[in-house]
């Protein structure tokens, strides 16, 4: 996976700004949901779509397609925004976000869209689900260079059902799975070194024996370079510590946990869309 040219982080810089954009109007469309998280890993899952993954949009339950397993569901308006743009439905489908008989539920549900992997709600299930589809994938001898990577919030890592995950994990030397951290430091009521102190993280996790990258989860190039050296690392599994800010790209809501959980008014929606149009293809390479 070669490094990024100014002109490829200038695409996915600008594709992300779409996807932002597009989960404003479907939250203020809905009228409920996530904010914060959402906005926050929109350039993780950019990246990911647009550049790392193998997967088909016209065939998605290509058999040799790599797996995104998104545990903190409550985001998933980022994953539709991103899907959508994508190709794997019309980005007018997003309109229709927390409606009955709608097919972008405010959890995903596997069985209802083309694209999504596991059904999620219950926050701490997502990494269970990824060890048991690699463990799967070994046993079957699967041949392709196929990758789990599995997005996690930072607020999850309170479920118990994570740290024996991380057990698992390393026991079985699964390397194929790609846990990605949003450290982002909010979760629903407050921030979570007030509400259950996770510092060190980094120390926790390389306790466990994994390598431990930590990156800017909003730079295209330490999120591709990142992945490229987890995919290279065949010793132990690799976890990401990807640090955000929440709300990226809407100043009047970034690093409020108040936006973990609630959708902009149609006045607070037209606020977060006239700030993130303003920075529009505004890039700082490194």
């Amino acid at each position: 996976m070669h490094s990024l040219t100014d002109v490829e982080v200038q695409a996915l810089t600008l594709r992300a700004e779409d996807i932002r954009e597009s989960i404003i109007k479907m939250l203020v469309e809905a009228g409920s949901g996530h904010t914060a998280g959402p906005l926050d890993m929109t350039d993780i899952f950019t990246a990911l779509y647009f550049r790392i993954l193998r997967h088909n949009p016209r065939h998605p339950a290509w058999a040799e397609r790599d797996r995104v397993i998104l545990s903190n569901g409550h985001i998933v308006p980022g994953l539709y925004a991103t899907l959508a743009h994508a190709g794997y439905f019309s980005v007018s489908e997003l309109k229709t976000l927390r409606k009955f008989g709608s097919r972008l539920q405010g959890h995903p549900h596997r069985e209802s869209l083309p694209g999504l992997e596991t059904t999620s709600g219950p926050l701490g299930c997502g990494l269970s689900q990824a060890i048991g589809m690699a463990l799967m994938d070994r046993l079957e001898n699967h041949k392709p260079d196929r990758y789990f990577y599995c997005l996690m919030s930072d607020g999850e890592l309170d479920e118990g059902q994570n740290w024996e995950s991380f057990l698992l994990l390393n026991k079985y030397k699964l390397t194929k799975v790609i846990p990605i951290i949003d450290r982002n430091t909010i979760q629903i009521d407050g921030y979570t070194e007030d509400i259950l102190p996770l510092e060190s993280l980094k120390d926790k996790l390389e306790s466990f024996n994994f390598h431990v990258i930590e990156i800017d989860g909003h730079n295209f190039r330490d999120i591709v370079r990142a992945v490229g050296a987890a995919k290279s690392s065949m010793d132990k599994p690799t976890v990401i510590i990807a640090h955000t800010i929440p709300s990226k790209g809407v100043p009047t809501f970034e690093g409020d946990y108040r936006w973990h959980g609630k959708a902009p008014s149609d006045a607070e929606g037209k606020v977060a869309l006239r700030e993130l149009r303003s920075m529009r293809g505004k890039v700082q390479y490194d």
